[in-house]
């Protein structure tokens, strides 16, 4: 209260009550907020009752993060409260979206690893309005199509836009950042280009359907039917490479004819499509899962599907290259042979993998560690590559025991000791053998007998073992006591198996005369016994 007794406070008395500074009071009152009442003779300035009160309006507005002019509107009743309010709640909205947007750059800078020359174009991809990305996918995919007639194909690239959420994760600001360099790819163009070219030659012709009889009103309908079968074969793929299941093996027949069956109606209304499964049906799915096998295309939709925040679709190369593989190996359909699955003796078996794996764990224990660079026999395989593969089988082979089929075929299995990683695969497949009950059950949706998938990795560590032998300059006589009965294993399961490009095995070489029974063995599948 001033001195003279009146109701007015000094600016002293108002910071006092109020508990904002002086100094915060004296600006405020220049701009206008806040009018003093009076001054003293003294010039000081003198406050009513009602300025605490509205110097709690103007700090709360401050502490909103409104302006001191949108203040002064609202205290001179130019504008209400709730005009404000909104429109400083607009213009937050756009700041926090321009500070979540910066925070995803950096996130994604550093996840990166990005050098500093990167951020600059980072920054203004990530800053590009959803109209500019649309631009830019359109104008690639016009470019990369320009002159080719495939509107269905073009129409489902278009239709697929990058979009940022306003709210984008490192990963989507990463995925924009990658899809943004490689639409600029020569090769991701070009791969396009062929995947048109082959829908314009091979798709659906117009009126085709009907000229069958049939009403082809639901293109979306055969688009779904195709997204089915897709994922069939990529189930069955994983199943098939998991289960160790060859391609070119006799028991990938029906996995074939199954999916073969499945494709067939999605053909209908193209230009000559397969009636039933035969050569024709088989080369030409082979013909498209060979066009799409683009990887630069794959990597293309999973950054899309980043971008956008939808379900990156499941990598299809492992599941493409058995399919593909299974089909060349198996060019025309024909029964599965189950005598393949008889003969196989519990007891014979378990005394030829206890006598291969003794011969071919001594080889194995012999391999120095600069022998593992050497080349083998085995086309494109060092010693260190055959000798994982050959852990790997017994793991494999293990894991089936137990009914829980590995999957980390690709994995290292070896690791920095060689001998130790082979001897652990055997101790561990031995006792899974014997204590799962597997040499007296049956596997698999063809129920091959576990005496004979055990067979099978005799024939394989044999085989192998030979490629090692060959290798390092060791004696190829190994297991003499049971290399015959794995040869006429090997021409049991493997006898009907194609011989064609891919497969598994070569074509049966001739072994000299007197050759022992593993170098037979490897004359069988291909090697050159000489």
């Amino acid at each position: 209260m001033y001195e003279d007794g009146t109701a007015l406070l000094t600016i002293g008395a108002l910071a006092r009550l109020t508990g904002i500074p002086v100094k915060t009071i004296r600006n405020w009152s220049d701009q206008d907020l806040l009018p003093p009442a009076a001054r003293t003779p003294a010039g000081y300035r003198l406050y009513g009752p009602g300025a605490p009160a509205r110097l709690e309006i103007v700090r709360s507005l401050r502490d909103l993060g409104i302006g001191l002019a949108a203040i002064r509107s609202v205290l001179h009743r130019e504008r209400t409260v709730a005009e404000t309010a909104a429109q400083w709640a607009d213009a937050l909205d756009a700041q926090i979206r321009t500070l979540q947007l910066q925070r995803a750059v950096l996130r994604a800078v550093a996840a990166r690893g990005s050098a500093a020359e990167e951020l600059p174009n980072m920054t203004e991809l990530a800053r590009l309005s959803a109209r500019e990305r649309r631009r830019i996918i359109t104008d690639f995919v016009e470019d990369a199509l320009d002159g080719v007639h495939a509107p269905a194909y073009r129409s489902g690239l278009l239709a697929a836009v990058p979009d940022l959420p306003d709210d984008p994760t490192a990963e989507q600001i990463g995925a924009w950042t990658e899809l943004a360099a490689l639409v600029r790819e020569p090769e991701l163009r070009a791969a396009l280009r062929r995947l048109a070219e082959y829908s314009a030659r091979t798709g659906p012709v117009a009126g085709e359907a009907h000229a069958a009889g049939e009403t082809d009103a639901d293109p979306a309908g055969r688009e779904q039917d195709a997204v089915r079968v897709a994922e069939l074969m990529r189930l069955r793929g994983e199943e098939a490479v998991t289960a160790g299941l060859a391609p070119d093996s006799p028991a990938a027949e029906p996995v074939v004819a199954e999916l073969v069956a499945a494709w067939l109606p999605t053909q209908a209304g193209i230009a000559d499509p397969p009636a039933e499964d035969g050569p024709q049906a088989r080369g030409r799915l082979l013909e498209q899962l060979e066009t799409a096998a683009e990887p630069a295309v794959e990597r293309y939709w999973q950054l899309l599907c980043t971008v956008t925040g939808r379900p990156v679709p499941p990598r299809w190369d492992t599941a493409g290259a058995w399919t593909a593989a299974a089909l060349r190996a198996h060019p025309r359909p024909y029964e599965l042979d189950r005598s393949a699955f008889d003969g196989t003796d519990p007891d014979r078996v378990m005394h030829a993998y206890v006598q291969v794996t003794r011969d071919v764990g001594a080889l194995v224990a012999a391999v120095r560690p600069e022998d593992l660079d050497l080349p083998t026999p085995c086309a494109g395989w060092s010693v260190r590559q055959l000798l994982d593969h050959m852990v790997w089988e017994n793991l494999m082979a293990t894991s089936i025991a137990e009914d829980a089929p590995r999957g980390d075929h690709a994995a290292d299995h070896l690791g920095d000791d060689h001998r130790a990683a082979f001897a652990d695969s055997v101790r561990a497949a031995l006792s899974a053998f014997t204590g799962s009950g597997m040499l007296h059950r049956t596997y698999g949706p063809y129920e091959a007998p576990g005496a004979m998938i055990v067979q099978q990795v005799v024939v394989e560590l044999l085989a192998h073992g030979w490629d090692l032998a060959r290798a390092t300059g060791a004696p190829t006589g190994l297991a003499p006591e049971a290399a015959e009965e794995t040869l006429a294993a090997a021409r049991r399961i493997y006898g009907a198996a194609p011989r064609t490009e891919g497969s598994s095995f070569a074509l049966e070489r001739p072994a000299p005369p007197g050759a022992g029974a593993a170098d037979r063995l490897a004359a069988y599948l291909g090697r050159d016994p000489v």
